[in-house]
């Protein structure tokens, strides 16, 4: 693929003559796509033709601008399991994961599209009879999206969709490690009629040109707790500016001695393993009570060994490489710090190589036993990758104690049969996205999604996202032929 920015309605080139590739995680030899490293010159032109196109674009009919969104889910479902391939190519999920993050990106065109004729807005009552008092958002301007790679498809619409059907518009800024799939949501958003300057995505390195660009309005963000801070930062400096930050977890699937093994053993490997574990709401952390432990930690190893590690547009592969060298290199460091601080190692794994793993970048999940240590650095930081701890309690309270025993709460999972142990869990636990015999991952779109502490703003992306690119406003009118006001003021001289 030779890659282009989409700019004003049209692919084009960069300013600069530097590109940069888009390569197969399970064949680096593959290069997938050659993409423009951006410019400050190309993200000036791209936030100027948002801003030019901002105006007409709030000023359309929103149920105008939902019909748009309409044909955009039209065009995609046509093309799903093209899109999905290329998913499954280029961030090295397995393919049903890809073809679910492509259904998921479905969903949330589809669900801004079926808001756009429901009820939008409240009507107040005022506290003086004549007064009608209403209140009604506004779209904020322009919205920098800054997406990472292993949600290539879904990320970019869940901040896109909401923002543009709102009467904002947005410059994407994609991953690097998935330019190819950014380039068909600029190709589907034009086949789709958007008009120029509505939806625009620049490649390359220049998130932080976006960030401080003085006409970028909102800054939507989803990737590592250090890029995050530091976009908040930027951001407080500025008069006209917010930020919504997802910033990633140190999740914990809780097993309680009442569980149901088949369930907890299940949902362990989906919250690890998935995604080989590089999902911000991946499970690192396995609470486990002491009851259990032995038979909890037996099939859970059991069940891993078995795990099938390959091609990921194999349909009969559970996890594909990690994303690139540096990914594997982070995670070979965490497990040899695991070692370090003491844990007892049920399964080593590491890199794979020989055959067809020779090419990629493939790792085989390593998992421990420790005892919760608040200073142990493998406990607390995010690793993204297949490495797990698994961490004995004695009973509930303990479990929560050790669950809120991060910087982060994004994600939580509780395997029990007892409702008031799962509201335990739910009243005191520190998170975002909290479930009940499920697995740590399994986000819907019309859920809020977002975290607490260093996972987040208290701002969740997906369905919520209307709370951060538009503004409330109070819109009151008076019936009146005289001047009445609240609380009892008095308009005599």
């Amino acid at each position: 693929m030779e890659g282009k920015n989409y700019i004003n309605g049209a692919f084009v080139d960069g300013a600069s003559v530097d590109r940069f590739e888009s390569r197969n995680p399970a064949n680096i030899d593959e290069v997938l796509g050659i993409f423009p490293l951006s410019s400050e010159k190309d993200v000036n032109v791209a936030v100027c033709a948002a801003q030019d196109a901002y105006e007409g674009w709030r000023k359309l009919s929103r149920i105008k601008r939902g019909e748009y969104f309409d044909e955009f889910a039209q065009l995609i479902k046509k093309d799903h399991e093209e899109i999905s391939r290329l998913v499954t190519k280029e961030c090295g999920k397995g393919i049903i994961e890809g073809r679910a993050d492509v259904t998921e990106g479905i969903h949330m065109v589809q669900y801004v599209f079926s808001t756009v004729r429901m009820p939008h807005g409240d009507v107040i009552d005022s506290e003086i009879p004549g007064k009608d008092a209403f209140m009604r958002r506004k779209p904020k301007g322009v919205v920098a999206a800054i997406t990472p790679w292993n949600f290539p498809f879904a990320i970019p619409l869940w901040l896109i969709c909401p923002s543009v059907v709102e009467g904002n518009t947005v410059v994407l800024k994609p991953s690097r490690e998935t330019a190819c799939t950014a380039q068909k949501i600029a190709e589907y958003a034009h086949k789709a009629g958007f008009p120029p300057g509505v939806i625009n995505v620049v490649h390359g390195g220049c998130g932080d040109l976006l960030v401080r660009h003085p006409d970028t309005h909102v800054v939507l963000f989803v990737g590592s707790n250090d890029t995050g801070s530091e976009i908040k930062k930027i951001v407080a400096g500025f008069h006209n500016k917010m930020c919504a930050c997802e910033m990633g977890g140190k999740n914990a699937l809780i097993v309680l001695d009442d569980a149901n093994l088949d369930i907890a053993v299940n949902a362990a490997i989906i919250s690890a393993f998935k995604t080989s574990g590089q999902r911000c709401t991946s499970a690192s952390r396995l609470i486990v009570h002491e009851k259990v432990l032995a038979e909890f930690e037996r099939r859970f190893a059991e069940t891993t060994k078995r795990i099938k590690i390959g091609d990921p547009l194999n349909e009969d592969v559970f996890m594909g490489p990690v994303i690139n060298q540096a990914a594997m290199d982070k995670i070979a460091q965490y497990n040899e710090l695991a070692r370090k601080e003491g844990a007892e190692v049920l399964l080593d794994g590491g890199r794979l190589d020989g055959g067809l793993y020779r090419k990629g970048y493939f790792m085989s999940p390593f998992v421990y036993r420790m005892r919760n240590n608040s200073k142990s650095r493998v406990l607390r930081e995010e690793v993204f990758g297949p490495h797990v701890a698994i961490i004995p309690v004695k009973n509930v309270d303990e479990a929560i104690e050790v669950h809120n025993d991060t910087d982060y709460g994004l994600s939580c999972a509780v395997i029990t049969e007892d409702f008031r142990k799962a509201r335990r869990i739910r009243e005191d636990c520190e998170y975002g996205l909290g479930y009940v015999n499920l697995p740590t991952i399994g986000a819907e779109v019309h859920l809020p999604f977002g975290g607490v502490k260093k996972s987040g703003t208290g701002l969740p992306s997906a369905s919520t996202l209307i709370d951060v690119v538009t503004h409330r406003t109070a819109w009151t009118i008076n019936h009146d032929v005289e001047i009445k006001m609240a609380q009892g003021l008095t308009v005599k001289l």
